[in-house]
């Protein structure tokens, strides 16, 4: 009974043994089972480093948030601080440009009151102008003093050249004419010679009197060392005769004898010599000083000592200042008084 049993299982088991398929899916079950926990701990890790990314992200966008919160301040505060500057230099330049408008304002009403003062300033000048070439005249005429006129000269010139007008043109040509003419004139060293005159003067008081002109000694005669004394006896009491009575020879009349109080007056009057022949050399007048130093030069020779040293050299100072020559012919000034003269009546004809 077996045995067909066993043929029986047998001959079955070929065709039982086809559903024993499902063997597989049990392997993926188990095998997902397997991955399950993996899976979860894949995703808890994904999950966690998400949320820590998350949380990196709020606290950056948080302290992001917080710089860009202080950097607003700090642009609120600059943009106060502007706008206040901003609020100051618009006052600063509403002031200036008031007083931008006053100063034009003033600047137009000193231009009307020059406009208005202009001629009168011009007829001021040139009437300082003319005053200033009328002193020039008189220093040529009356004292010759040519450096003077040439100096006021110039200085109307100057005066004409600030003023820098068209019109005044011939009258700088006359000026420039009679500032060449005046360049011409010969020097006169007027303070050279005034200055030895002063030399001459104030030596006057120290000069020595012919009368008190003093030879000097006859050097004492060697004696022989082997001479007898009563030979060098007799020779000294003949130098005491001797001396006694001196015979000399003079080249000059004998000296004037004066007082005290009239050498004073000698000293006093030569000294006003002096101080004529200098008037006279500062008004040109040539006769008058060749006049002056001539007398000087006289009493010099007759009542001082013409040996001693000083009395030399002051005379020698006499003879230089009297050398000077001021027989100069010294140029007027009619041309460039006549063109002011002319310029002044040209300016009074229409307001007439």
């Amino acid at each position: 009974m077996s045995e067909p049993v066993d043929e029986v299982s047998s001959t079955a088991s070929p065709t039982m043994a086809e559903p024993v398929a499902p063997a597989p899916s049990r392997r993926w079950y188990w095998f997902v089972l397997l991955c399950m926990p993996v899976l979860a701990v894949g995703l808890a890790a994904v999950w966690i480093d998400a949320r820590n990314t998350q949380r990196e992200l709020r606290v950056d966008f948080a302290k992001r948030l917080g710089e860009i919160e202080a950097s607003e301040q700090t642009s609120r505060a600059a943009l106060k601080d502007t706008q206040e500057n901003l609020r100051e230099a618009q006052a600063k330049i509403a002031l200036l440009e008031n007083r931008l408008a006053e100063s034009q304002t003033q600047q137009a009403a000193l231009e009307a009151l020059y406009r208005e003062l202009a001629p009168s300033r011009d007829e001021w000048a040139l009437t300082e102008i003319e005053q200033i070439l009328l002193l020039a005249s008189q220093q040529l005429q009356l004292a010759g003093n040519v450096s003077s006129a040439l100096a006021a000269l110039q200085l109307a010139d100057s005066k004409l050249q600030r003023l820098d007008r068209p019109q005044f043109m011939p009258l700088r040509r006359a000026l420039g004419r009679d500032m060449d003419r005046l360049k011409a004139v010969p020097f006169v060293d007027v303070a050279g010679v005034s200055l030895r005159l002063d030399q001459a003067i104030a030596a006057v008081d120290t000069l020595p009197l012919a009368l008190e002109e003093r030879l000097p000694a006859p050097p004492p005669p060697a004696q022989a060392r082997d001479e007898q004394p009563w030979r060098r006896l007799l020779h000294d009491i003949w130098q005491d005769v001797r001396q006694l009575v001196r015979v000399e020879n003079l080249d000059r009349p004998a000296a004037p004898l004066l007082a005290p109080p009239q050498q004073y007056f000698l000293r006093e009057n030569l000294k006003l010599r002096f101080l004529a022949a200098r008037f006279d050399l500062l008004f040109r007048d040539q006769a008058g000083f060749r006049s002056d130093l001539d007398a000087a030069d006289a009493w010099l020779l007759k009542y001082f000592d013409t040996r001693a040293q000083p009395v030399q050299t002051v005379q020698l100072l006499v003879k230089q200042a009297r050398a000077t020559d001021m027989a100069i012919e010294v140029p007027d000034l009619a041309r460039s008084l006549e063109a002011v003269r002319v310029l002044k009546l040209a300016r009074e004809k229409p307001q007439r």
